[in-house]
């Protein structure tokens, strides 16, 4: 996966919903999350549901570590907004491993920012 696929990738999983989750997601994917700990698929899933959803995404000093040609890892700064909302900013890590032709997210991180 090229550089600018890869964060294509990971804004739809901020702005796309449950279907891109369904899509991109590794069985044995874990999120970590402010207030919520670590949570497995069905549990993601789960508080996808009832989440509404970003209206809209920026993500800034992004850097990009791959380990292999089969692993990626993204990091970066992240601000999204909901509707009548605050904005939410947080540091972020992602790790994606390819599978055949596609590529699964295995890990996502945030930490909030203050």
């Amino acid at each position: 996966m090229d550089d600018e696929i890869a964060w294509k990738t990971e804004e739809r999983l901020w702005l796309d919903g449950i279907a891109a989750y369904d899509e991109l997601l590794d069985p044995s994917c874990l999120m970590a999350f402010p207030g919520m700990g670590v949570l497995g698929v069905s549990a993601i899933i789960q508080g996808l549901k009832g989440a509404p959803r970003w209206a809209d995404v920026k993500m800034s000093d992004r850097v990009v570590r791959r380990a292999g040609d089969a692993v990626i890892v993204l990091g970066y700064t992240a601000e999204g907004r909901r509707e009548n909302a605050h904005p939410y900013r947080c540091f972020c890590t992602s790790t994606y491993r390819a599978e055949g032709q596609s590529w699964k997210l295995v890990q996502h991180q945030q930490t909030l920012a203050k």
